[in-house]
């Protein structure tokens, strides 16, 4: 990060990175070296963590993000998390992740379609409607969220340079 920063003063560098398992510090080093955008993909709904993503913990989650923000008291760097759907969560839970992702203070939310890479994957269970996107991103922008990117291709780093523009204007 401090490297892109650099060499490219005006690089907007956005970082996507694990739970570190709790180990805070770790978090804090990331945060010292003031990415633009850090993301950490939150992926599912509680009920389907164990499924979803079998070593990680949503609350943990959901507390480096809240971290995050406490290491960067100034605001300056903006908090980013992503969430598949498709994979047999409920409308009330996707909804629920929201609200728990600006109780945290997360500035930017991307959501998409859970596509299956294989057949060793977990398979695709509901493939959302455009208009369904189209409403979660209204939910989304009436938490209060600063962008809300939601629809079938998202990833987290869809139109990530609209993303910022769009976060900070």
């Amino acid at each position: 990060i401090r490297r892109s920063h650099e060499y490219s003063p005006d690089c907007s560098v956005e970082v996507l990175i694990p739970d570190f398992k709790g180990v805070w510090w770790a978090l804090q080093l990331v945060m010292d070296a003031r990415p633009e955008i850090l993301n950490h993909n939150i992926e599912s709904v509680p009920r389907l963590y164990y499924i979803v993503r079998p070593q990680a913990r949503y609350e943990r989650s959901l507390e480096l993000l809240q971290k995050a923000r406490e290491m960067d008291p100034s605001g300056g760097v903006l908090t980013k998390s992503g969430l598949m759907v498709g994979l047999g969560e409920e409308w009330d839970e996707v909804v629920q992740v929201l609200r728990d992702l600006r109780a945290h203070d997360v500035d930017i939310v991307t959501i998409g379609q859970y596509l299956r890479p294989s057949f060793r994957h977990l398979p695709v269970l509901k493939y959302y409607t455009p208009a369904e996107f189209k409403e979660l991103k209204q939910i989304g922008r009436e938490l209060g969220f600063k962008h809300v990117e939601s629809g079938p291709l998202v990833r987290s780093s869809y139109h990530a340079h609209e993303q910022v523009q769009q976060a900070t204007a």
